[in-house]
């Protein structure tokens, strides 16, 4: 039986409202020592806002972190996987779409876990495997090559 989305998902994920403000999101981030938040509308998941929205969208545009809020800058439409979907199919979707980090939505469209690549290639040997066999297929996307020359190469 192949690996699941569900078997190495972490399922504690940290969220925050989408009226957040970006001054609020980052203080949890450091303070949990995360690279991203899952932003929810109405309990469901409605974007993410990674370390990288940060940099592109407030502090390369000089936008004041206190008056903005999450929902200006997280990425939408949020990428997602479910959890019964094959790890294989998951690190293929990363690829394609350039992501480190893939929420998992279950039933009722609920948050149900995250999973991302360091975590992947840390959690298992197999994992190397496809990660290496995808890089020689095709360039890894240059956001995901770091974690995949430091720990894969």
């Amino acid at each position: 039986m192949s690996l699941q989305v569900e078997d190495v998902m972490v399922e504690k994920v940290v969220t925050t409202e989408e009226d957040t403000t970006v001054m609020q999101a980052v203080k949890i981030m450091n303070k949990l020592e995360i690279g991203c938040l899952i932003v929810v509308k109405k309990g469901k998941p409605a974007g993410i806002l990674t370390e990288r929205d940060l940099l592109r969208r407030v502090l390369a545009k000089s936008k004041d972190p206190k008056k903005t809020m999450v929902s200006e800058v997280m990425t939408k439409p949020l990428v997602f996987s479910k959890p019964h979907m094959e790890v294989e199919e998951a690190v293929k979707l990363m690829f394609k779409m350039k992501i480190k980090k893939l929420p998992v939505v279950g039933k009722n469209g609920q948050l149900a876990g995250l999973i991302t690549l360091t975590d992947l290639v840390r959690f298992q040997p197999q994992m190397i495997s496809i990660i290496k066999k995808l890089s020689v297929k095709e360039d890894a996307p240059k956001r995901l090559q770091k974690v995949v020359h430091y720990y894969i190469a």
